[in-house]
């Protein structure tokens, strides 16, 4: 930033995280606040730090075959989850997929009944509420901005799985720059117009990904707290971002 600041360019004002926790999930009594009490209620039931969530944003969804791999790979691992499912639109559309109204018949056999006591199975997700829950120790995501800043906002550690847009480079930095993240995948890309295959990420690669997410005491837990730390600091009176905005405003107003 000091490079912005010293050359002749217009005036720079860093600002952020820039977020958005609370939302309008619909008056009490609706079906997403129902939804919503429901998901609350199974991580209350949960040990701190046990659950891996798994959510690939408001447009991101995979194959049947894919879906498979990704339930090997958390039955063998052993974790706790909460998997936001999501069925994947017709090819050559783009649409929010939809939920599943029986995800048995699409996972592998019996693997709700062998998981129901360490794992769920949602559709819609609330995403911040589930990231601010202490039950939940990590995030397997598409790596969008948002989800990002949510993670780190509330020192919850991601594992990448980028799908399209500019994710990949966000995976990126978050392994191989920043090292607050672990990697699934890092060049994965789902084109949503395209009828070609996708190349598939086996159980193995999903299931190291996780197990090295919810490794305890680890360095990238760590570095995850610490950023979550700074960046309520930058928003506090006297903080870099609450400074920087104050700037802004006196600029306009001088």
């Amino acid at each position: 930033m000091s490079s912005f600041f010293e050359g002749l360019t217009l005036p720079i004002y860093p600002v952020g995280p820039i977020l958005k926790l609370q939302r309008d999930e619909g008056e009490k009594g609706s079906d997403r606040a129902r939804e919503k009490e429901e998901i609350k209620k199974w991580l209350d039931d949960q040990p701190p730090s046990s659950v891996v969530f798994l959510c690939f944003g408001s447009m991101g969804s995979f194959d049947e075959d894919q879906l498979r791999e990704i339930s090997k790979a958390l039955e063998h691992s052993g974790h706790r989850f909460l998997w936001s499912l999501r069925r994947a639109p017709p090819k050559g559309t783009i649409v929010f997929p939809s939920g599943y109204d029986n995800p048995e018949e699409i996972l592998t056999d019996g693997f709700l009944e062998r998981t129901s006591k360490v794992g769920k199975i949602i559709g819609w997700a609330p995403q911040t509420d589930i990231l601010a829950h202490p039950a939940v120790g990590g995030f397997v995501s598409h790596c969008g901005w948002n989800s990002i800043l949510e993670s780190l906002w509330f020192g919850v550690p991601i594992a990448t799985w980028p799908i399209d847009g500019e994710q990949q480079l966000n995976a990126f930095q978050m392994v191989a720059e920043l090292g607050l993240g672990v990697e699934i995948k890092l060049d994965y890309r789902k084109d949503f117009l395209s009828d070609d295959e996708v190349k598939m990420v086996s159980a193995e690669e999903i299931e190291r990904g996780i197990n090295s997410l919810m490794q305890n005491n680890s360095e990238i837990k760590r570095k995850v707290k610490e950023m979550s730390e700074k960046s309520k600091e930058a928003l506090m009176e006297g903080g870099s971002s609450h400074t920087s905005f104050g700037h802004f405003i006196h600029s306009l107003t001088s």
